[in-house]
């Protein structure tokens, strides 16, 4: 089967998003463009790739199959074009660093305002994504450093031949408007929080969400938003609460507030700074910075 690349990343936008109007805004296509791609997609390979279901596209077995395949051609794909990019233009003092959405919110700025004060040569490209996609990117050499999440409540990532390094992260907070009847307790049990409303993160498929606490049995969600700020905003206003990680405590908008909750339950996750082959120059300097900040939370 002989087809462009761009096919690829249509099929595994709708498979990631759930249907084809989210995909096609990923990628910048109408949704006619994208609906197209797929046909030819679907010509090339000879079988039907998706069907329509009561909650948008669905995937066939085939479909699964070839986005699976799909995955994996597409990050070497990437890899290539970047080592042809580096011989054209060396990259110096650049350095490619992964994390999911919450790393953004104030780790990796500071971080990276850290090693520019401290080193003026060294360049960081940040490139926000889930734990599975970085550690794609990391294996493909799209990356240097990727930020992952690791613990309960996650699948056990196949780190094979990966180098990691625990870092400071903080407890999972709950997070409340300024006029929630919790927004001035440090503490609360967990058996105080059964009849929340929440506010749940919504993403890809098979990605973990923050959203109501984890050990709760049976939450009241009563929004899914996709975006941080969005959750937030609603948090603010008073129309549910969310979980935060210790990660984003201090970067949080005006009106919401942090608390503490006692879960014997919970055992929590864990910050895993990743990295493949030996660390030197540029990538050994953001790892330092990154350790000092999540030291200075």
């Amino acid at each position: 089967m002989d087809v462009h690349p761009q096919l690829l990343r249509a099929l595994r936008a709708v498979l990631e998003t759930g249907s084809l109007t989210a995909a096609s805004e990923r990628l910048g296509f109408t949704q006619s463009a994208l609906s197209k791609q797929i046909a030819s997609l679907e010509t090339a390979a000879g079988v039907q790739l998706l069907r329509r279901g009561p909650r948008g596209v669905e995937p066939t077995e085939a479909g699964h199959r070839l986005a699976a395949r799909a995955a994996s051609i597409l990050d070497q794909y990437d890899a290539a074009q970047r080592e042809l990019d580096d011989l054209a233009t060396p990259v110096g003092g650049r350095v490619a660093l992964g994390g999911f959405p919450t790393t953004a919110m104030r780790l990796v700025p500071r971080t990276i305002a850290r090693v520019r004060a401290e080193h003026p040569s060294v360049e960081v490209d940040f490139l926000e994504s889930s734990t599975p996609v970085q550690i794609r990117r990391l294996r493909a050499g799209r990356l240097d450093l990727a930020l992952l999440s690791s613990g309960e409540g996650l699948p056990g990532w196949d780190l094979t031949g990966i180098e990691v390094e625990r870092l400071p992260s903080g407890p999972l907070l709950l997070a409340v408007g300024r006029r929630h009847r919790l927004a001035r307790a440090e503490r609360v049990a967990v058996a105080d929080l059964a009849d929340e409303d929440w506010i749940a993160g919504r993403g890809a498929r098979g990605e973990p969400q923050f959203g109501a606490w984890p050990t709760l049995s049976r939450p009241r969600v009563v929004a899914e938003l996709g975006d941080w700020s969005t959750r937030l905003g609603f948090v603010a206003a008073g129309i549910g609460v969310t979980t935060v990680p210790g990660l984003a405590a201090g970067a949080l908008p005006e009106g919401v507030f942090c608390v503490e909750v006692d879960d014997p339950q919970w055992t929590g996750r864990e910050l895993l700074l990743a990295w493949i082959g030996a660390l030197a120059g540029p990538a050994a300097a953001v790892r330092a910075g990154l350790r000092k900040e999540a030291s200075n939370r």
